[in-house]
């Protein structure tokens, strides 16, 4: 049995994080549950362009309002508490935070925790990571 407490790991090496957002990887590739599954913080105001091509992701708003914007058909949907996403096309997408989001995040395949965003909104195939 895994147990983590996400208040315990803010300062270790797995809170990854940017000037916008940080991600607590809570589960990664080496606990070997075949996803990787993450709490993620957007901060107010801030907007992100990913395009998880090498992954598939799902997300569930435990607390925030914002919004997500298809980049492929350009619908928006709200983001609030309660709302779940699934980006199971690769969808390349438009993250915006109204409000402080905080986000519950699975990764498939999972990630190792030494991902980080390339120039297009991905992180790289599970191969190319070192």
């Amino acid at each position: 049995m895994i147990v983590r407490d996400v208040n315990k790991l803010k300062d270790t090496d797995r809170a990854v994080s940017d000037a916008d957002w940080t991600s607590v990887r809570m589960l990664l590739a080496d606990d070997k549950m075949g996803f990787s599954f993450h709490i993620t913080y957007l901060k107010a105001g801030s907007e992100h362009t990913f395009h998880y091509k090498n992954h598939f992701e799902s997300v569930y708003c435990m607390s925030g309002k914002g919004s997500i914007t298809d980049l492929a058909t350009g619908e928006t949907h709200n983001i609030y508490p309660g709302v779940m996403y699934a980006l199971n096309l690769h969808d390349k997408h438009v993250l915006r935070a109204q409000e402080e989001l905080v986000m519950a995040c699975c990764f498939n395949p999972p990630v190792t925790g030494t991902e980080v965003h390339q120039e297009d909104g991905s992180y790289a195939a599970p191969e190319e990571v070192a």
